[in-house]
């Protein structure tokens, strides 16, 4: 092995892309005839060999050092360690997994790359089947990260870049009947890393699919159908002839068959073609389709071209075949339009990652990913940041998703230098950008989804761009072209779309109201930046993109979280992020920013998401007598293609429950419903709710039938009679006794002792069980979430993490039978003034409840918005469930709440906590009337807040959580921590993006609020709230 014949290595030359590779085409696989092409798929032919499955494999430092002529077939391999193919090294104990967002883990001068360079060396042996003679013999490595070279029996077949598309050898001339053995070198560093620094793991190896293909001699090569939603088919298929005398005479037919598998044209399509000896041949085909069903993300109507090739004795050589769909794709007066209709992109962006198997994403997890997709309303993926799987493509084809495809480019690391754009402006980095385009749209040409082509991601911006952009449009102008880093206000000419991250709901309107781009719409390819616990503040986003035109909708960033899973030394299993595998330098837990956790189960995020991208808006024209507006938001489907569900409850029991049938309301338009029902005879203290939901009449793909994809709750405006008045009866009279060191008040069936030093409730019976454990105290810290990270500083600053009470002189006096005791306090923090002046008023009623009064000033000014405000305080270990009338199920912010409905709900205080990767701030629940902490009795307390409150509940304080850097490092106390919070402040997006909306921050100012505590004895929950006891 000669790998350094060559003055530069390859590994460190961007001019060389390959040796031996095969010009790019669709992917499509050969077939004996057009009866078996019908099926398309790979696994359906004989002509395909997986080679997939456990290779022996050797690592070494660098490629220098492998092995002399470890590629021969007589080397010994005994020794050899396997791996399964496709996998990634350093999952299997090679090397180690390493994580950054941009930085280069490298120096940074292209294109050398780092002398330790790992490199992995595989071989496998395989057997040509006998009918494969004589025919045209390929293999295919659907992606290797970074660069690799190819052997078979042991002599050279090829070398190439370009970790995330297909490459392709001739092996035809090399391989032999019966056994054979292949050989390849993969190198982990080359000069093709500066241009995929792409925001994820730097994983190595062949991750993607290899395989075998055997053609005949003559046989199509390639196929791009063109296929506009007015019906004028038209195809160019490309025919080879592998042959050392020319082919005269052949015939090419082509037939489109609808997915109920019948003919479209009455007789298939034919042409008359000659190839040279080893040439190429161009055959056009095209006709007319009468009114064909157009493909939609809503209606994904695909039909199966086949093509055929005959000798001239008429003899069938093969087939090959592809899915494709009508549609047009337009920007008409700066409108994003699909088949002629405006078209908003409800979209995520999408990196291809499994916890255990990196990259080499299983064909069933793309099935579950594209699955929860489409039940949570979402209809466009960026395949962010290079083209995924092809099988990918093959779902959003059949499922319905619109699809960004781009180009396998990111450059980032060059902001650490301040040039961002160096390579991209380099004409010596020229062809290894317009590669990348190319290889892109010749394989995914022919896909329906495929509605915008990328240049790529954060890549700065310069002519290798504007090189890319020009073959894109020259090979394919149906499809606009995208691409972030051609700045504003005005992007390059070559792009056809203005696209942006991250930009404010503000910037966002702006934009929508521009007249002076009249021709090209505003799209966020990123924004929304789900890390943690957010996004916040969906719904300012959408308003505003449905309120203009020009605004094509956006990608949230982004799909699912990059964790990989991992052990402690102690076997405890948790998701690793970067540095937990001691790789430096990294970019933490920045890889943890996904609507959907490692495993797949959605975060409270995409929930919230779901909500905001409804197909279809409910209003509330009267409620009282039923009637409410229906706009749908669908693009190509009436709304009666739905079911409408409705019921009216009192939060806690259904009182009415139907169908209604549901109107004829087209697309972008809206009518009314009218609910037949009887108005209920209210009762006091009770809040009445109407609830329509918008269902599936049909199984589909993606769901089965009463899938909801849309849902609106309304409050009944009912007189209510006027609750009467709890009474202290009067045998419940509540004294006290007052010492130095205690305060001691009790009455029938309680006692509760204040600690006057403090100013603290420190013990609380009822019935002769305790109810705390430490009594209530204020609160304005939470555990720090990813997207208080931008903010975070100045709360540290103003001291809020480390706030301290001092209380002044309290005082005691009787109040109509009751006992009321004022506290003054002061909080301050370490090395800080005081900055809040407050007062508790505890009154102690005698039914045993205590009504807290809460005043908080501001001693300081200009001090920043708070975490949130409230009480917090730890009850005993039985009180294991926490029940409230609010928002629920799930968690609730008030920028992330509107997916929650008001109802009682009730839950075990572990199942409150959501397991963030990076343990945070979580579990919260807004818009609560009551909420009670209780034991398998129903026994405990109950807290009612003027005005409506949030809660949570969870095993470990705030300080554990805020602490913790993984979920490893909680353990569970052996109390509850139980918030009553006036409020919290929204989420937002500022891990990476806007921070909380002004109108979602709590604000440092004067607030009162009050909170009534009192024991529960039982289930009695709801009487005491009706009653507000």
């Amino acid at each position: 092995m000669d790998l350094f014949k060559h003055t530069i290595k390859d590994w460190e030359n961007q001019k060389l892309l390959h040796r031996n590779r095969l010009r790019p085409h669709s992917t499509m696989h050969p077939f004996p005839d057009a009866e078996t092409a019908c099926a398309v798929s790979r696994d359906k032919t004989p002509y395909v060999q997986l080679l997939n499955g456990k290779w022996q494999f050797c690592y070494v430092a660098s490629p220098e050092e492998a092995p002399e002529g470890f590629f021969t077939e007589t080397f010994d391999i005994s020794r050899w360690r396997t791996l399964p193919v496709p996998s990634h090294w350093q999952l299997h104990g090679f090397g180690r997994p390493h994580y950054t967002n941009d930085q280069y883990p490298f120096p940074v001068d292209p294109p050398r790359v780092p002398t330790e360079n790992p490199t992995g060396l595989y071989k496998r042996r395989f057997t040509l089947p006998a009918e494969w003679k004589e025919r045209f013999i390929t293999i295919t490595f659907e992606g290797v990260d970074s660069c690799f070279y190819l052997w078979v029996n042991g002599r050279e077949a090829g070398f190439s870049k370009g970790s995330r598309m297909p490459a392709e050898f001739d092996i035809t001339n090399i391989v032999r009947p019966g056994e054979n053995s292949l050989a390849v070198m993969v190198v982990q560093w080359s000069d093709a890393s500066y241009i995929e620094d792409q925001d994820q793991w730097w994983l190595s190896g062949i991750f993607r699919d290899v395989y075998l293909t055997a053609r005949p001699k003559v046989f199509i090569r390639d196929i791009f159908a063109k296929a506009p939603a007015n019906g004028s088919f038209s195809a160019e298929i490309v025919v080879k002839n592998d042959t050392d005398t020319n082919a005269e005479g052949f015939i090419v037919e082509a037939q489109l068959f609808s997915s109920e598998k019948k003919a479209v044209f009455k007789e298939p399509l034919s042409a008359k073609t000659g190839v040279a000896s080893q040439g190429e041949s161009i055959v056009s085909i095209q006709s007319a389709v009468q009114n064909p069903l157009l493909w939609s993300a809503e209606r994904p109507h695909l039909y199966t071209l086949v093509v055929s090739i005959k000798d001239s004795s008429n003899s069938v050589l093969g087939a090959a075949s592809c899915r494709i769909g009508f549609k047009t794709v337009a920007i008409k007066k700066g409108v994003f339009n699909i088949n002629g209709v405006p078209v908003k992109l409800k979209g995520v962006n999408r990196h291809e990652i499994h916890p255990d198997y990196g990259r080499a994403v299983p064909y069933e997890t793309m099935v579950k990913d594209i699955t929860l997709m489409k039940q949570h309303n979402i209809n466009t993926v960026r395949c962010s940041h290079y083209p995924h799987d092809p099988r990918w493509l093959d779902l959003c084809d059949e499922y319905g998703m619109y699809v960004v495809d781009e180009a396998d480019l990111e450059c980032h690391g060059f902001c650490f230098i301040k040039d961002w754009s160096r390579i991209s402006k380099d004409p010596s980095w020229n062809d290894a950008y317009v590669d990348r385009m190319v290889r892109m749209v010749e394989r995914d040409k022919n896909h329906a989804c495929v509605v915008i082509w990328s240049l790529g991601n954060e890549s700065g911006f310069g002519r290798n761009h504007q090189a890319m952009a020009a073959y894109a449009k020259q090979r394919d102008p149906s499809r606009p072209i995208h691409y972030e880093g051609s700045e504003e206000p005005h992007p390059d000419p070559c792009c056809d779309i203005v696209s942006v991250m991250y930009p404010t709901v503000a910037k966002l309107e702006d934009e929508g109201k521009r007249v002076d781009e009249p021709d090209r719409p505003y799209y966020m390819c990123e924004y929304a930046h789900a890390m943690g616990n957010g996004p916040g503040n969906l719904k300012e986003y959408w308003d505003v993109i449905y309120a203009y035109p020009r605004l094509m909708g956006g990608c949230v960033w982004e799909w699912v979280d990059h964790g990989l899973r991992a052990h402690t030394p102690d076997g405890r299993e948790y998701i690793a992020y970067g540095g937990d595998f001691g790789d430096e330098p990294n970019d933490g837990n920045f890889v943890i920013d996904g609507l959907v956790f490692p495993d797949r189960v959605p975060s409270p995020g995409l929930i919230d998401f779901k909500k905001h991208i409804e197909p279809v808006k409910i209003e509330a024209l009267d409620a009282l007598q039923g009637k409410f507006k229906v706009t749908n938001r669908y693009d190509f489907i009436d709304v009666s293609e739905l079911q409408c569900e409705w019921s009216l409850s009192d939060g806690k029991h259904t009182i009415a429950s139907g169908t209604i049938e549901t109107p004829d309301i087209a697309a972008h338009a809206s009518g009314e419903i009218t609910i037949p029902f009887t108005t209920p005879v209210p009762e006091p203290g009770k809040e009445y709710w109407f609830f329509l939901r918008f269902v599936l009449t049909r199984d589909t793909l993606w769901a089965t039938a009463r899938h909801e994809v849309a849902w609106e709750q309304f409050k009944v405006p009912l007189a209510l009679p006027i609750a009467a008045k709890a009474r202290h009866e009067a045998a419940s009279i509540v004294s006290y006794t007052a010492t130095k060191n205690a305060i001691m008040v009790s009455g029938r069936d309680f006692s509760m002792v204040f600690d006057p030093l403090r100013g603290r409730l420190v013990s609380w019976k009822a019935s002769g069980k305790d109810l705390i454990r430490t009594g209530p105290a204020l609160n304005l810290w939470r555990p720090v979430i990813d997207n208080d990270r931008k903010f975070v500083e100045k709360w540290r600053v103003a001291g809020y993490h480390w706030l301290q009470e001092k209380a002044g002189t309290i005082s005691i006096e009787q109040r109509d039978g009751a006992v009321a005791i004022t506290v003054p306090v002061r909080l301050g923090s370490a090395i800080l003034e005081p900055v809040f002046d407050c007062e508790y008023v505890y009154t102690i009623a005698g039914n045993g409840a205590i009504d807290i009064g809460i005043r908080m000033a501001l001693l300081k000014k200009d001090l920043p918005y708070l975490p949130r405000l409230g009480l917090q305080l730890t009850l005993p270990q039985s009180f294991d469930t926490l029940a409230w009338y609010g928002r629920g199920p799930g968690e609730s912010y008030c920028d992330t709440k509107s997916a929650q409905k008001i109802g009682y709900y009730n839950g075990s205080v572990a199942s409150q906590f959501t397991d963030y990767i990076f343990p945070q701030e979580n579990g919260n629940k807004t818009d609560v009337r009551c909420a009670a902490i209780v034991d398998s009795q129903g026994k405990g307390l109950m807290a009612i807040c003027e005005p409506l409150f949030e809660t949570s509940a969870h095993w470990y304080t705030v300080e554990d959580i805020d602490r913790a850097k993984h979920t490893y490092d909680l353990v569970q106390r052996h109390f509850v921590t139980w918030h009553i919070d006036y409020r919290q402040s929204g989420v937002g997006s500022g891990s990476c993006g806007p921070i909380t909306l002004e109108k979602y921050q709590l604000k440092a100012e004067e607030v009162r609020f009050s909170v009534r505590l009192l024991p529960l004895m039982g289930d009695m929950m709801e009487e005491y709230w009706k009653k507000k006891a």
